[in-house]
């Protein structure tokens, strides 16, 4: 379990001593304590999943505190604790809408564990309803999740579908910006799991003195600031799936104790002893070729066979031909639906444009430009002029080295093979060129497709 943040509001120090000391016996749970509201509200932006309230405070009464909380956060649930035995105070503010109204006497503690109780269930239930049905209401055959009707992304569907009928590992490489996220919660969305967490975790963005911390959780006390017990993503993907992605970032070390993970299928938090079973479906990713990191040292080999699983490599947009112009159309959909725009076309200058292109930060950059086309553009139709290349190569992908011009001729008729999948006569026509030329070069291996 996740832990439990709780503000107890109490202006008798000895009575919130008692309160904290008893609710502490759960570790799960971390206790703020405030003397006055007015301390309370100062510190409702950190988020608290509970209040316990005093009905008579110094500053404020129950009824006037809760309205303030309700300003600020609607939703948290709030306990007021009271002296008095007045029933009409008590419906009142349960009309209001507090959880609970306990009365201070030899029974509080027990009644306030079991309302906390009670109120944590709920608030987990109200979770998992708005997670299910966030996820009803996205789309999640692959064909929606990922745009596209390339021989090259077909072919990642077909894997995709024989992925999600087992719980396989998946290992998915491509370049930044290919769509590594996507296809991962497209398997998890299409498999058994889909009713439980996927998690997904960006290796590279951790310090690397938190990631242990933040993949395995910790214990009260296991170092400076570690204030109470912490579920590490592991664990919170019980049941689900856990994305781990640019695994090719985790040092050696590190890779060892996921290793270990992996193979006892079980988790110990820092700083604890107790061994936490795991059932979760592991999805990894990464835009480094791993076996080369193998090769290198800098990847264990025996994690690599763990993790590999069923492999998917995402294919750049450059290779996927026509699948730009659909990419294109429904970015342009997009933004003009989420900014009540009016519809908005492309005109055939402009896709020639966008087909020429070379995009070396994928479907990511692509996005970003049609976005920016959109506002551009002064009518209803996108034209040539209001796509600008974003990356800082534009057009002169093809000069930024010094190479002969028969490396470069190479790469260009290459380039256009896969654009119009492998159809020599198309390519000869588009770049004026013979097709024995073409031919030639295959057959002594100038170009290899």
């Amino acid at each position: 379990m996740e832990s439990y943040n709780i503000f107890i509001v109490e202006d008798d120090p000895w009575y919130g001593e008692i309160l904290e000391y008893h609710l502490s016996l759960n570790p799960e749970y971390i206790i703020t304590r405030f003397t006055t509201g007015k301390d309370c509200l100062a510190n409702l932006y950190k988020q608290p999943d509970l209040i316990t309230l005093d009905f008579s405070l110094t500053d404020f009464t129950g009824d006037k505190l809760y309205k303030k909380i309700r300003e600020v956060n609607d939703s948290v649930p709030v306990i007021i604790i009271s002296g008095q035995e007045d029933i009409s105070t008590a419906v009142n503010l349960l009309k209001m809408g507090v959880s609970d109204y306990i009365i201070k006497d030899d029974n509080t503690k027990d009644l306030l564990w079991n309302v906390i109780i009670k109120e944590r269930q709920a608030g987990n239930m109200r979770k998992e309803i708005l997670q299910l049905k966030e996820e009803l209401g996205q789309k999640f055959s692959f064909e929606k999740s990922i745009k596209g009707q390339s021989p090259a992304i077909k072919k990642i569907f077909s894997l995709m579908e024989k992925a999600t009928k087992t719980n396989i590992n998946v290992s998915i490489t491509g370049e930044t910006g290919t769509g590594k996220e996507v296809v991962a919660k497209a398997i998890h969305y299409n498999s058994d799991r889909k009713k439980k967490a996927f998690v997904a975790v960006n290796m590279a963005a951790i310090p690397t003195e938190l990631i242990e911390s933040e993949l395995f959780g910790h214990e009260k006390g296991a170092f400076t600031g570690a204030l109470g017990r912490k579920i590490g993503k592991f664990e919170e993907a019980a049941g689900g799936t856990i994305f781990l992605d640019e695994i090719a970032e985790l040092d050696l070390n590190l890779q060892s104790k996921i290793l270990r993970v992996l193979q006892e299928r079980e988790v110990i938090r820092v700083g604890g002893n107790e061994k936490v079973p795991l059932d979760i479906r592991l999805i990894v990713a990464t835009h480094k070729k791993l076996a080369d990191e193998v090769k290198a040292g800098k990847f264990r080999e025996d994690l690599y066979y763990r993790i590999i699983g069923m492999p998917i490599e995402l294919p750049a947009l450059r290779e996927r031909g026509n699948d730009v112009i659909i990419l294109a159309k429904y970015f342009i959909d997009e933004f003009t639906k989420e900014n009540k725009m009016p519809s908005i076309t492309l005109s055939s200058e402009g896709r020639e444009k966008l087909m020429r292109y070379n995009y070396p930060g994928n479907v990511r950059e692509l996005k970003a430009m049609i976005d920016l086309a959109v506002v551009m553009c002064d009518g209803i139709e996108i034209k040539a002029d209001d796509i600008t290349y974003t990356s800082a190569k534009g057009d002169q992908a093809f000069t930024t080295e010094e190479r002969t011009l028969r490396q470069y001729t190479c790469d260009i008729i290459k380039f256009y093979l896969k654009k119009y999948e492998n159809d020599v006569l198309a390519v000869a026509e588009k770049l004026d060129i013979g097709k024995s030329t073409i031919y030639k070069m295959l057959q002594e291996k100038e170009i290899v497709v």
